[in-house]
């Protein structure tokens, strides 16, 4: 079955659901289905409501970033990998917190974002 149109609550072909669900209308949906001929028309209903919290945001510093280190740099690995680093084998690369990439003075070395 595929949806052929979504229309927001008010607009033409929802009027009617709108009066008989009020707020708890969240859309309306024509859906066809090809095998039998039929054209559906389904709503999408708030049913439950409940305060919920988001998770906090992460900070400039909580990020995680990837860090380069050349092949025989051992001290520059030995202090990534104190500081909570960890190795991306498939990367080649080491994974760490930017707050920490700063405190090493390693800025420059970081080659992306994880995630």
């Amino acid at each position: 079955m595929r949806i052929g149109l979504t229309l927001q609550p008010g607009k033409r072909g929802t009027k009617r659901l709108a009066n008989e669900y009020g707020d708890r209308l969240v859309c309306v949906r024509y859906r066809y289905d090809e095998e039998k001929q039929k054209r559906y028309k389904t709503v999408e209903l708030i049913v439950e409501e409940v305060d919920w919290q988001p998770p906090p945001a992460l900070t400039e510093r909580d990020r995680m970033v990837y860090v380069q280190v050349k092949w025989g740099e051992v001290e520059v690995a030995r202090r990534v990998k104190e500081a909570g680093g960890t190795w991306n084998r498939q990367k080649k690369v080491w994974e760490l917190r930017y707050d920490q990439v700063v405190d090493l003075g390693l800025e420059g070395r970081i080659v992306g974002e994880v995630g």
